[in-house]
């Protein structure tokens, strides 16, 4: 649909898009039972096109989430912001769409925040504390029209935990300073100087702006045009801080996407670490050092929630790339959310990294377990375990491995495969997807990806979270994560342990079965 004909027949739209929502949440147990390739313990919209994160925000009990989404159509088009909750991170409910385009554009990524004070002036007293949400509204006017001006900042708030939604009267609330990329604003109250502070990505760069009242906003500083990866836009900015206890510091973490120019090409996420000031963010490391966040290629626009209870850091990312993201042999939906992970901050010989981890929430979902004792693997020597959705928690022991390489194996009886493993020559974690089934969708999918290893430890261990159509690689306690999705042409039920041209020594292991969210 041309974007003339959508804002044409807007409110007809809207309606129809309303009773799709309402229609699609009452079926979605029914299809997610036949849909081939449907994750069934990561988050997917009933239907229809999905893509980054929005407004990930944590407000009396419930985590609400919001995606880009275009509710007509398994590709990208005028966006919306779709909504979800959860209690736990694991199930989740599906609301009707938050947020629709409007006379400045469409809805672009944002961020959501609980304004407890009341800086905003959108409560009520006695009322719910108002859910605002920052996002970029995109003109698709302008931008066919060859203007540079086509995105700018806007506002929406909520007085009822989510369940709808006002758009601020006076929108825009940050206008464009004249760059054509601008946009993907994440907003976080900053203590020390008591003002709101928001990172918008600027084409090769992150801006900071501050406020008193979400409404009302200074240009603070930049940072990035000469620092970390450039080799396509940035988008999707994230800012919090983050305690390190081997340090025993408080430090600050920019998490900036990057869309092309991953390590193994296409979409992917990079971050910085260094101290804040409320304006300006001064990065600890060289300008050309990269801190990759996933070494797969299936991790992208990965963000945190607001005010997370306990003062956890927790990451959700999209889990596709520009790549592909839209000739994926999916047919009634399209995209999927990575596991939540839980972030940490820890000291390693190459200085401070992030290490990741899925959430504890995630064991809710553990349906018994089978205990993998020690034993010796030799050449194609495999371990069988006959289930279709595992998280795996595996310990290898390097002294008495003389091995090309060992991992597992997920494989079906029409001969396709996919490989998690680790190559000892090189050092490298690897996902090889070369024979996973269809791959032809994209000259960029079918392939084997590395990841280094950041440690030197003997005892290399391997936490893996597979689903019908992804792997997560968790690496050395969360050091190294790699990412990836598949699509066989019947599902993979037969994990394999491998030890390839030698022996490989399995100091532990245990195989969690993983019940489906859906409750099948």
């Amino acid at each position: 649909m041309s974007y003339l004909k959508y804002k044409m027949t807007k409110r007809p739209a809207i309606l129809l898009s309303i009773l799709y929502c309402l229609l699609s949440i009452v079926q979605i147990n029914a299809q997610t039972n036949q849909e081939q390739h449907r994750p069934q313990v990561h988050f997917t919209p009933p239907a229809k096109w999905m893509n980054d994160p929005n407004g990930m925000v944590y407000y009396k009990g419930e985590y609400h989430f919001f995606y880009q989404y275009y509710p007509d159509s398994t590709i990208w088009g005028p966006m919306h912001w779709g909504h979800a909750v959860s209690k736990d991170l694991v199930h989740w409910e599906h609301l009707p769409i938050a947020l629709y385009p409007d006379s400045l554009g469409l809805i672009f990524s944002g961020s959501a925040v609980i304004d407890v004070n009341n800086s905003s002036g959108f409560g009520k007293k006695g009322g719910e504390s108002p859910m605002v949400a920052v996002f970029t509204s995109h003109s698709m006017a302008k931008e066919k029209a060859n203007k540079i001006d086509i995105e700018c900042q806007s506002l929406a708030y909520s007085l009822d935990k989510g369940r709808t939604w006002t758009k601020y009267a006076n929108n825009p609330v940050i206008k464009n300073r004249g760059d054509r990329d601008f946009r993907d604003p994440k907003v976080s109250w900053n203590e020390k100087i008591k003002r709101w502070v928001v990172v918008i990505a600027v084409g090769n760069h992150v801006e900071f702006y501050n406020s008193k009242n979400l409404k009302d906003w200074e240009f603070g500083g930049k940072f990035g045009a000469n620092a970390g990866a450039h080799g396509g836009v940035w988008e999707c900015p994230d800012l919090f801080s983050m305690y390190s206890k081997e340090e025993q510091k408080t430090k600050w973490i920019l998490i900036v996407n990057i869309n092309p120019g991953a390590p193994n090409t296409g979409s992917g996420t990079q971050y910085f670490i260094g101290d804040f000031d409320g304006k300006n963010f001064i990065n600890d490391n060289s300008p050309d050092k990269t801190l990759w966040f996933d070494y797969g290629k299936d991790n992208y626009a990965g963000v945190t929630f607001s005010n997370a209870p306990d003062n956890r850091r927790i990451l959700i990312g999209w889990m596709s790339n520009w790549q592909y993201a839209t000739t994926v042999p999916t047919v009634a939906w399209r995209s999927a959310t990575t596991i939540p992970r839980i972030l940490s901050l820890h000291k390693t010989s190459d200085g401070l990294h992030i290490y990741q981890n899925p959430v504890s929430e995630l064991k809710l979902l553990r349906n018994g377990s089978n205990e993998i004792q020690p034993i010796i693997l030799k050449d194609f020597k495999t371990i069988e375990i006959t289930t279709a959705i595992n998280e795996f928690d595996l310990s290898f022991d390097l002294e008495k491995t003389n091995a090309k390489s060992f991992g597992i194996e997920l494989s079906n009886l029409k001969n396709e495969k996919v490989e998690i493993g680790y190559d000892v020559a090189t050092k490298q974690f690897y996902a090889d997807r070369s024979g996973s089934g269809q791959t032809n969708f994209s000259k960029d999918f079918a392939g084997k990806f590395y990841a280094p290893r950041s440690t030197k430890s003997n005892i290399l261990k391997m936490h893996i979270v597979v689903d019908v159509a992804s792997a997560e690689l968790f690496a050395d306690d969360g050091s190294v994560t790699m990412t990836t999705i598949f699509f066989p042409n019947e599902d993979f039920k037969t994990t394999k342990l491998f030890s390839k041209n030698g022996e490989t020594k399995v100091l532990q292991g245990e195989v969690w079965k993983l019940k489906s969210i859906f409750g099948f």
